[in-house]
């Protein structure tokens, strides 16, 4: 698609115009774009960064996407964009992490090509290193966005805005209601992932075999299943594959952290990203006490991750087998941020919501991620979803109040800090993205109808979510 760019007389170089703007191009806004697009859409992806992918390509396995019981629970775009990955090498799949969950583990590097083909292929159009810097809004409907780039000030309309941006840019910029963070403000702590490759898989598995008190293992019932850590620790080993969790209140971790060898940290977290080379993600650095919508704290955080990846690659080398030779391969290229406005919308997922595995009649996506915040220094709550099972997003979790043509995806879904710190993961993230995309097909069908999404028949969405491939009933 083509998208028209016309000089406008108000001060912007270029007017975009276009059915589907989607603002952001992490898991959500890719999923939403590639929905919108493929359903015939003139579909505009705007992305603040060089490439589009978010957490998708910073080295995390996707969460969320298999149940405690080893469930698909996301299908969709979401399977489709995982196949791609496969088709080119990069997919190394579901695997359990003997603690909590099981993750899908994939190779970033495939993934970035992965997620511009298949963009490519649904006909969307990318916009990137691009900014949002404005919302134009008239009696809670939205106009246009205000843009910058290296063009110059840029204007985009369409009669339908998904909002994406991870900081509820849209939503609040039209006067939406929006929260943030803990009762006092509180948010999680932001990271920089990173990857390790020349790993000896066999050499840290037999670590895990001869010193289980040093991981975190069986902390849901769902995984330990009445098992004791050494027989976990032995079922890791049959997988064959580097998922372990070394635990910050651990003896290894702690020891570290109380000499000053390694900064305060709840978890050293490692994930296969490729066997060809032996290369793993490791998610454990933090600095709390950060708002993420605020550039300059945010950018003061770098010097900071960056000596405690330093860090974390001496203390491997030294004190975890299997680590000896290992080098650096790659540096996410954002800083990962957990938390900042999530919206104020029709519904409301709740942390009970989450822990019980509720099931809801206006589903439209599932999680199963457990309660997962982060805290400054070693801190961090997990609490397991009941049974491994998972929960449904309603659709109201993403209609945002007061705004009548914008949806909102992705981890600024309606919800209380608790199940947030479950749904902001990829897999609900993936699902999400596909239901507000198909739900701007739905919205634009109807003449662009004046109650926009709040209106939208719920079972319609779920009948078209299902047919392209959505999971949306049939798990624990």
């Amino acid at each position: 698609m083509n998208t028209p760019e016309v000089h406008d007389g108000g001060g912007a170089n270029l007017v975009h115009e276009a059915d589907v703007v989607v603002l952001g191009a992490g898991a959500a806004g890719i999923s939403a774009a590639i929905a919108a697009a493929r359903g015939g859409a003139r579909t505009l992806l705007i992305e603040a960064g060089p490439i589009p992918g978010g957490e998708l390509i910073s080295g995390m396995a996707i969460d969320g996407a298999v149940n405690g019981n080893g469930e698909w629970i996301m299908g969709g775009i979401g399977r489709e964009i995982l196949e791609e990955c496969e088709r080119l090498g990069g997919y190394i799949g579901p695997l359990n992490d003997w603690r909590l969950i099981w993750y899908v583990c994939l190779d970033p590097e495939v993934m970035k090509l992965a997620v511009a083909r298949c963009l490519a292929r649904a006909g969307v159009q990318l916009l990137l290193h691009t900014f949002a810097t404005d919302v134009v809004a008239q009696d809670g409907r939205v106009e246009a966005l205000r843009i910058i780039n290296k063009q110059g000030r840029g204007i985009v309309r369409a009669p339908v805005f998904i909002d994406c941006s991870g900081d509820a840019d849209i939503v609040k910029g039209a006067g939406g209601g929006t929260l943030q963070g803990g009762p006092t403000g509180e948010l999680q702590p932001v990271s920089l992932m990173f990857r390790m490759a020349g790993v000896q898989t066999p050499r840290l598995l037999e670590f895990l075999r001869d010193h289980p008190e040093h991981f975190a293992l069986g902390e849901s019932d769902a995984i330990r299943r009445n098992r004791s850590d050494r027989e976990l620790a032995e079922a890791a080993i049959a997988q064959g594959e580097p998922t372990v969790f070394l635990k910050g209140n651990g003896p290894l971790v702690q020891s570290a952290i109380d000499a000053g060898e390694l900064y305060p940290t709840a978890l050293i977290m490692i994930q296969p990203t490729s066997r060809a080379r032996k290369e793993v993600c490791l998610n454990t650095t933090r600095v709390g006490e950060i708002d993420g919508t605020r550039t300059a704290e945010l950018s003061g955080t770098l010097a900071t991750l960056a000596d405690q990846v330093v860090q974390c690659g001496a203390f491997m080398r030294k004190h975890v087998p299997g680590f000896e030779d290992a080098v650096y391969s790659g540096i996410a290229s954002r800083l990962g941020v957990r938390e900042t406005r999530r919206i104020q919308g029709l519904s409301t997922l709740t942390e009970e919501d989450v822990l019980e595995a509720r099931k809801q009649p206006e589903g439209i996506g599932k999680g199963s991620h457990h309660v997962d915040i982060h805290q400054s220094g070693t801190g961090q709550i997990r609490i397991p979803v009941r049974d491994g099972g998972s929960y449904d997003i309603p659709w109201g979790c993403l209609v945002p109040e007061g705004v009548r043509n914008v949806v909102a995806a992705g981890r600024i879904l309606s919800s209380d800090r608790g199940a947030n710190g479950s749904a902001r993961v990829m897999g609900p993230c993936l699902a999400m993205g596909q239901a507000a995309g198909t739900a701007a097909l739905m919205v634009l069908e109807a003449g662009g109808q004046p109650a926009g999404f709040a209106h939208l028949d719920v079972q319609a969405l779920r009948a078209k979510l299902r047919a392209a491939g959505a999971i949306l009933e049939g798990t624990r």
